[in-house]
């Protein structure tokens, strides 16, 4: 297979779909640059190797048509400042303005494209859209982890007119070399942590990790509805009622095939959803109403150290509590700092999913961990052992 690292660009023309969907404030400034942070190097690399680059991405979810608020030039003075060199920027990313653009650059120039949601048909992965994309460069380089569960057609189907051409950047590299040594070959024992709201949108991940992990800790609000499974009282703590006898066959099967489980027994407790609220430290299975759970108890993060501690390989995917709150933030605090605790002991840490991500960038601990995943989605799903269309595009 082509990679980045043996391919020669010299005065080539390189298409790399990126993931610059980031978040932007009411002026327009960037929040969080990590996205494309992330992309520098894959783009540093194909201009030192003589070749100039044209940047492709979705941003937001815009109706249908241009946006203001969702249009790529907001993007340009922070990309230009991080490259080095003045990005031009093409008011379409197929039409007449694109061609010309594209058509006039010389090695060592980066051209960004107008969000590519602005046609309906990129995201209905439309082959003649991907058609006029692909005719703008000579070589196609995938960098959008983030999108590759989707089989757009700047993600997917554009690689067809790149037979021989085509490639991943080294986010999409990293981020699989990153999950494959979490889920395949990383070093015992192996531990996932997975918090977060609902129990609903972790089902698939916690079947497809069951029979790779040694130890699997529960927080988050799924917590409650494990919690009620095993007959414990709740109070007004968030539960998924229709899960309740699925949590019960989790804890089951656990059991069975020598999974550790651990769910919180102690929980920071509020009388009322909010950071002004009322709140005391109790059993997690002993909570009565109108008290409910908004974060781990510290028993429960003495508990979770322990395993930490002993780990070899760690994937965390949720935070422990309402950590945007800062009197429930302590749980997801604190499993943040054992992890990059452990990092520093030699073990292989993988956070990903948007909130651990903001989590981790909350406390600053990002460099601290082994791998900060840039995918929310698409790391699930390819934890969850699915075929991704912008992974499997490119492997063919």
């Amino acid at each position: 297979m082509q990679t980045i690292d043996n391919y020669n660009f010299s005065g080539k023309k390189i298409l790399i779909r990126v993931d610059f969907n980031v978040p932007m404030n009411a002026q327009f400034q960037i929040t969080d640059t990590t996205r494309i942070d992330a992309t520098i190097p894959t783009i540093n690399k194909i201009l030192s190797g003589g070749g100039s680059v044209i940047l492709m991405s979705h941003l937001g979810r815009p109706k249908g048509g241009y946006e203001d608020k969702f249009s790529l030039k907001h993007l340009v003075p922070y990309l230009s400042k991080k490259l080095n060199l003045t990005v031009k920027f093409a008011d379409d990313c197929i039409g007449q303005s694109a061609i010309d653009l594209a058509g006039s650059l010389h090695p060592g120039d980066v051209l960004l494209l107008e969000n590519l949601r602005f046609y309906k048909e990129e995201e209905k992965g439309d082959r003649e859209f991907a058609k006029k994309l692909a005719a703008l460069g000579d070589i196609y380089v995938n960098d959008a982890f983030g999108t590759a569960h989707r089989a757009h057609a700047s993600t997917a189907i554009i690689a067809d007119f790149f037979p021989t051409a085509k490639m991943f950047g080294y986010v999409m590299s990293n981020e699989i070399i990153a999950i494959d040594k979490c889920l395949k070959d990383g070093k015992r024992p192996f531990t996932a942590i997975l918090g977060g709201a609902k129990v609903s949108t972790k089902i698939e991940i916690i079947n497809h990790l069951m029979d790779k992990v040694d130890n699997l800790i529960i927080g988050g609000g799924m917590m409650f509805t494990f919690i009620k499974a095993l007959g414990g009282d709740i109070g007004s703590s968030m539960v998924e009622e229709d899960y309740v006898d699925l949590a019960k066959n989790i804890v089951e099967g656990a059991k069975s095939i020598g999974v550790n489980l651990y769910i919180p027994p102690d929980a920071v407790l509020a009388d009322a959803f909010s950071n002004d609220a009322n709140k005391k430290t109790s059993s997690a299975y002993d909570i009565q109403v109108p008290w409910m759970g908004l974060d781990i108890g510290p028993s429960a993060c003495q508990k979770f150290a322990h395993v930490i501690e002993q780990s070899g390989t760690i994937l965390w995917n949720g935070p422990m509590g309402v950590f945007e709150m800062n009197n429930y933030e302590e749980g997801t605090k604190f499993v943040a700092l054992e992890l990059a605790k452990a990092t520093e002991n030699g073990a292989f840490t993988l956070v990903g999913g948007g909130d651990s991500v903001a989590a981790i960038n909350k406390y600053n601990l990002a460099d601290k961990v082994s791998y900060v995943s840039t995918g929310g989605g698409a790391m699930l799903e390819y934890i969850e052992g699915k075929e991704l269309p912008g992974i499997k595009a490119i492997r063919g």
